[in-house]
């Protein structure tokens, strides 16, 4: 079962609490659910009042960063005569991650009416909804969605009767990971390689075609019609002061019940893992978690009572990411699980920088080496010094994705690479 579910641990289904149901992909369906209500809310409001309620609800971008989402959009430019455009992310492609997926596949119009209060509040004239090419089911449903959108008056010219307009295009995409990054996605969008560039310009000065444009993830925009109907405050009841509201987790690897959840930021990390998802399906114990995806720190099994907030998991030394952990029991092999991860990020490298291409590649060799057993101790070192090169200087941060569980995994278990290497080469070193 891939949308929210029930668990021992008590769920708080407010983005999800329709996935599942049929009929609210209907655009028939999702009216009955009051949807679109908060976009006609919208059109009575002037855009700075609606940054201000977002940003007064304290909602965090939700694609891995935490950036406060009505700051960012605070950062377009105002009355400057050029177009604005919101780009939707919707190209989820890190390992662990499948929960927007689900608010796609599900709830489409919460994601439309979400995009188009977005781009009121940022002054967009078009909104452009960029989806993973692998996602072929969900692009069909979000299209069917669009033209409902379109046919019903919510979406192009005079909207819902008014003299505003904006237009909803959905851009798939071609299945590369680097496609998520925000420039990346841009240029992808604008027919160029997916391939970032530098800041500055930054996309609120010159994104899409050149002009100023807002990037946010799927969850985060899902999040926006229902800050909007229920005010600030009403989101705030949920999590801490520096992360309030819910969050979607999509947890995988060795437990009993894998799956999309949502709950109150805050909860401890071992209540997710064990109340909600049933711990591990041996009862054996957890050796590892990866708590935000792939591009997370590692944590042992002694660390998972931390809060899961931003600043939690910043705390006990890794970070909420997209909130999708990956549980390892004490069987896993780590120095195979990080050879995995590295091998992801080498293969979706863009190449643009030296400190990504080559520090990618030399990593999944050296991890090679040493899963086959012929590792020698120099290896250690030599990875902790790519982590080093590797660390804030790219253009991206694709790099540093691989860093954060490459180094953990060996400050964690490094027990784990030295078991792999040859007796003879540990004495000698």
């Amino acid at each position: 079962m891939s949308f929210p579910h029930g668990s021992d641990l008590e769920t708080t289904t407010r983005l999800s609490r329709h996935q599942g149901e049929a009929d609210a992909r209907t655009l028939d369906g999702w009216r009955a659910r009051g949807g679109y209500e908060a976009l006609r809310r919208s059109l009575d409001m002037s855009p700075a009042e609606i940054t201000d309620v977002v940003k007064d609800s304290g909602l965090r971008g939700r694609g891995g960063a935490g950036f406060p989402t009505g700051l960012k959009w605070s950062f377009m430019p105002k009355d400057d005569g050029k177009p604005h455009y919101l780009c939707c992310n919707a190209d989820e492609s890190e390992p662990g991650a499948f929960k927007d997926r689900e608010v796609i596949r599900w709830t489409p119009h919460l994601l439309i009416e979400g995009c188009l209060i977005a781009s009121r509040a940022i002054g967009a004239e078009h909104a452009y909804i960029y989806v993973r090419g692998e996602f072929f089911e969900e692009t069909q449903v979000l299209n069917a969605a669009v033209v409902e959108a379109y046919d019903n008056g919510l979406a192009g010219d005079g909207i819902l009767g008014s003299s505003w307009s904006c237009d909803v295009t959905i851009h798939a995409g071609a299945g590369a990971f680097i496609a998520g990054e925000e420039t990346g996605l841009m240029n992808s969008l604008m027919g160029n390689r997916a391939e970032p560039w530098a800041k500055p310009p930054f996309p609120a000065q010159a994104g899409a075609f050149g002009m100023p444009t807002t990037v946010n993830n799927v969850e985060t925009l899902a999040a926006v019609p229902m800050i909007l109907e229920n005010g600030a405050d009403w989101y705030r009841q949920w999590g801490s002061e520096q992360s309030p509201g819910t969050k979607l987790w999509s947890c995988s690897g060795h437990l009993a019940r894998p799956g999309n959840y949502e709950f109150a930021l805050g909860l401890p990390l071992s209540d997710i893992i064990f109340e909600a998802c049933g711990g591990t399906p041996s009862g054996k114990p957890v050796k590892a978690v990866i708590p935000g995806g792939s591009s997370t720190a590692f944590l042992n099994g002694d660390e998972l009572d931390c809060a899961t907030t931003y600043e939690g998991l910043a705390e006990a030394g890794s970070a909420l990411g997209t909130a999708s952990p990956i549980v390892m029991d004490e069987d896993t092999d780590i120095v195979a699980a990080m050879r995995r991860i590295a091998q992801f990020y080498a293969h979706e490298s863009c190449g643009q920088c030296v400190q990504c291409r080559e520090g990618t590649s030399w990593g999944v060799r050296i991890l090679q080496r040493i899963e086959a057993g012929e590792g020698r101790p120099s290896d250690i070192d030599t990875l902790y010094e790519l982590c080093e090169q590797m660390t804030g200087r790219t253009i991206c941060v694709l790099a540093d994705s691989v860093v954060f569980p490459l180094q953990s995994s060996l400050d964690k278990f490094r027990a784990d690479y030295e078991a792999l290497m040859k007796p003879s080469l540990v004495a000698a070193g």
